[in-house]
């Protein structure tokens, strides 16, 4: 294929590598997702909205950003290099990741903040399962419930690097947007939770698209459209991802004091909320596909400044003394049996009859063999040397596939052969090999050293060495790192996201006058309270990106069941812990504890559960229940192409009377318009057959609607007022973000040299405009020179 595919034709989905989910697409799961998938358009899809440019000297907001990063040193690396990008726009970035990459971090002069996590062990644990699914001794091993219990875990600290001062350091922190790969995980709920942007980026596929499956999907089953086919495996894959996580995402958002999401909602989360996203590869490799939004960007691989670096005399000596070798190395690869794999590799090498360096990386490959095999056989085993530099000096690399090696080898001219572990490396190798780049991916338990050799000469061809010539010219005009800063910044809310004082800082506060709203940052807001023009409690929170997630149903019956599940568990948990309150008491108490206090403390519990039984028993009966209830009938429209109207978010008690109204209103008299607009319609398009269908569209729309109209009317003020009631118990996190901006502002006013006397000018002048209907005032204040 050549670098750039027919975005008409889907790539067919790649099925011969193992290490990924096993979807049959014939399955009724499969099928009944299908109906969904949207169709192709039938002509050239509209250009996209252009985003504003925003050139590096005219950005004026600074931001504290903090980059969330799961994973190994390759997936780190790009963000860095983004860091450092955002920090020349004038930003404070914060580089939230696994211990182990403190210093690599550090040296980049970037913040970091520890999340905990072994990447080794995620390495391990990701060999061992390269898909989703894990094996028997796995199991058998502890493995999952470990990653399990080391996901929860990081969830809880990656909170932490939105709010807290980095460990051992005294200057506040909180976080006024979050860029962060999804295998993190924490994203999404910590942007709800502080009201602020959030834009995703990753090196792999992680949007539906018609063009190329999941790259963790392997798809089966031919009787399906091969577009609906890849569309389907982003869901499929996600879905079974929250199958394993839900439990332990949801209990991460219930600390944060967030409501709990369904299995409906959260594996599509990204979509529902259209975060913003940026793809961080090159376009001449795999073009973005037509059927993505504007929100979702394709900016190029993102390459650091190279470092500096001399090479060690035996490296030297080694490039000096006859052709350019190879490159062979498998990063941060933990592979079970490394002498082996060391053994293939060198007899590859001998075989092809060219020279190799190679890479010990975390295995430590070559640590068995003997020094004067190796001379003989011109090899050069090493430690970390930089991608940057050594590709310039080799011929063809091999490597396992990640992101960011594939970058450097392809940018370096270099014909690549992959041999994937497991992630999103089969899908780079399929890619490398459809634009002509390098041999065919070998799955490294299919991996023998006739077949690694057939692929190396395969690679010293002139045809494999134009094509990557030709892709790596055009990379060379690519600017990655800087697009999709770029990309981040025209992401933003620019309208409603800096102070009105300060308008080089981001809104923090919102200030309440007659009627009149002020966005505040926090330093201006601490000042104003110094400078006696306003009390702390007149401020609220402020949120320049509010997040409103709400439990998405797609008919009656399936919403009534799921809702009834959910009412029927947390009966049940109630009811157990009731029960067992005495029990628990007994178990609790010290020996200088009476039998009076305990039973006081058993009687304290007990009714305290009590409650809780009798409120989930309520609240599901009169609010969740017939909420479900109502929501489905609105969505039936849906499943045969209807539009559904948005009738708004219910936040609170006015609100929910609002949203109850207006679904009244709009259900109403759609239901009665469809009985005469549907009938017409079909019979315009089909004619007598389309009479008969819009009759039939009519008439359950007409139910649907109007039910949904009838049920909503009690069910979204009811919806309303429990979130109002429950808003007091769920304060401790807006209290725990408001005490930190309040520190934040007061570091800020104490050491940044702002002259306070001038910001509480610019609120008096903002305050006498207001006041006086727009017209300039400014004169009349005791506080204007």
């Amino acid at each position: 294929m050549d670098a750039e595919f027919d975005h008409d034709e889907p790539l067919p989905a790649y099925t011969e590598l193992d290490g990924r989910i096993n979807i049959d697409l014939d399955s009724k799961m499969a099928r009944t997702m299908a109906s969904f998938v949207p169709e192709p358009p039938a002509y050239a899809p509209p250009e996209e909205p252009s985003k504003p440019h925003i050139p590096r000297k005219s950005w004026k907001i600074r931001l504290n950003i903090v980059i969330q990063v799961v994973g190994s040193r390759g997936d780190v690396q790009p963000f860095i290099a983004l860091g450092q990008e955002l920090q020349s726009y004038g930003h404070r970035v914060r580089i939230a990741t696994h211990d182990c990459f403190a210093s690599f971090v550090g040296e980049s002069n970037l913040e970091f903040f520890p999340i905990g996590g072994d990447p080794h062990d995620l390495m391990a644990y990701m060999v061992k399962n390269p898909g989703l699914i894990p094996s028997m001794s796995s199991l058998r091993a502890g493995d999952v419930q470990r990653k399990r219990v080391m996901v929860e875990q990081m969830l809880g600290v990656f909170w932490k690097s939105c709010i807290e001062p980095a460990p051992g350091e005294s200057r506040p922190f909180v976080a006024d947007a979050i860029i962060a790969n999804p295998p993190s995980f924490a994203h999404i709920h910590c942007a709800q939770a502080l009201g602020i942007p959030l834009h995703l980026m990753f090196t792999m596929p992680w949007t539906s698209t018609r063009h190329f499956p999941h790259p963790l999907a392997n798809l089966s089953g031919a009787k399906l459209d091969p577009g609906a086919m890849n569309y389907v495996s982003y869901t499929i894959v996600e879905w079974m991802t929250w199958q394993g996580l839900g439990d332990v995402v949801n209990s991460f958002r219930s600390s944060i004091d967030l409501e709990r999401i369904n299995t409906t909602v959260g594996p599509k989360l990204a979509d529902m909320l259209q975060i913003p996203f940026t793809y961080c590869w090159s376009p001449a490799l795999v073009p973005k596909p037509a059927d993505w939004p504007a929100r979702i960007d394709v900016c190029g691989f993102f390459f650091r400044e190279p470092p500096q670096y001399t090479p060690p005399a035996e490296i030297r000596k080694f490039l000096q003394s006859g052709p350019k070798p190879i490159y062979i190395g498998f990063g941060s690869i933990v592979l079970n049996d490394p002498s082996v794999m060391t053994r293939l590799l060198v007899d590859a090498v001998r075989m092809s009859g060219t020279r190799a360096i190679i890479s010990k990386g975390w295995s430590k490959l070559g640590s068995d063999l003997d020094p004067a095999e190796l001379d003989a056989a011109n090899i050069l085993f090493v430690d970390d040397c930089p991608h940057e530099w050594l590709f310039q000096h080799v011929s063809v690399v091999v490597h396992h596939g990640g992101a960011g090696t594939t970058a450097c080898g392809l940018r370096n001219a270099c014909p690549t052969i992959i041999v994937p572990f497991f992630g999103d490396q089969p899908f780079w190798g399929t890619m490398v090999a459809a634009a002509g780049a390098g041999a065919h991916p070998m799955h490294h338990k299919l991996l023998t050293a006739a077949k690694l050799c057939d692929a190396i000469r395969f690679c010293l061809q002139p045809t494999v060495m134009a094509s990557v010539q030709n892709i790596a010219f055009t990379m060379s005009a690519e600017h990655g790192v800087r697009s999709a800063a770029q990309s981040f910044h025209s992401n933003l809310p620019l309208e409603s996201i800096s102070c009105e004082l300060l308008d080089d800082r981001p809104a923090t506060y919102l200030y309440s006058d007659r009627g009149r709203k002020v966005r505040l940052c926090t330093v201006a807001a601490h000042i104003l309270v110094q400078g006696s023009r306003l009390k702390s409690k007149d401020l609220q929170l402020y949120q320049s990106k509010p997040f409103a997630i709400t439990n998405e149903r797609w008919d009656p019956l399936t919403g009534l069941s799921s809702s009834g599940l959910s009412t029927i568990r947390g009966i049940v948990t109630a009811t157990g812990d009731m029960l067992a309150s005495p029990y628990t008491a007994v178990l609790q108490a010290g020996p200088s504890d009476s039998a009076a206090k305990t039973t006081s403390r058993a009687a304290a519990d007990f009714g305290k559960n009590f409650c809780k039984f009798n409120g989930r028993f309520l609240q599901g009966a009169v609010v969740d229940m017939p909420l479900a209830v109502a929501e489905g009938l609105r969505s039936v429209p849906r499943l045969y192409g209807e539009d559904v109207q948005s009738h708004g978010d219910v936040t609170d008690a006015a609100s929910g009377f609002v949203v109850g109204g207006r679904n009244f209103v709009q259900g109403m008299a759609d239901g009665v318009a469809g009985l005469v607009s549907k009938p017409v319609q079909g019979m315009k398009e089909e004619g007598a057959l389309g009479l008969a269908k819009g009759t039939g569209k009519g008439v359950l729309g007409f139910v649907t609607k109007t039910s949904s109209a009838v049920i909503g009317i009690v069910a979204y003020p009811g919806q309303g007022i429990t979130k109002s009631l429950i808003a007091p118990f769920k304060a401790t996190t807006r209290k725990g973000i408001a005490a930190q901006r309040a520190a934040e502002g007061e570091y800020m006013a104490r050491t940044e040299g702002l002259d306070h006397w001038d910001v509480l000018r610019r609120f008096d002048a903002l305050m006498l405009r207001g006041r006086s209907g727009g017209t300039d005032a400014a004169s009349t204040s005791p506080y204007i020179v």
